[in-house]
């Protein structure tokens, strides 16, 4: 059962991927032809850190299995992973469909 510090470290988590960057001013090296936040690094962080959070799940299994970890750090690790990638495919469904609403456009 989720606790309220488990929920706020895995909201933590989805603002370190840049979910909580949106709205901040990018930084020098970050900025696109347009001026604004570069989407694809936005979407780089977002796959890295969800990779991150998989092997960090991975990292805590082995533990565990060795007799080294608690199965309390096994479950929050492998929730924080589910978490992230929950995350990233619910934005890439968010693509998807902006990219069929931009083609179904007339020109």
């Amino acid at each position: 059962m989720a606790t309220p510090s488990f929920a706020a470290g895995a909201y933590a988590n989805i603002q370190g991927m840049g979910a909580g960057n949106l709205m901040r001013k990018p930084l020098a090296g970050s900025t696109g032809e347009t001026g604004g936040a570069d989407f694809s690094a936005l979407l780089g962080k977002a796959l890295d850190s969800t990779a991150e959070a998989g092997r960090k799940a991975d990292m805590q299994t082995a533990s565990v299995a060795a007799g080294r970890a608690d199965v309390v750090d096994v479950v929050t690790a492998v929730a924080e992973s589910e978490t992230a990638i929950q995350t990233l495919v619910a934005v890439r469904d968010k693509v998807i469909a902006a990219y069929e609403e931009i083609m179904r456009m007339p020109v």
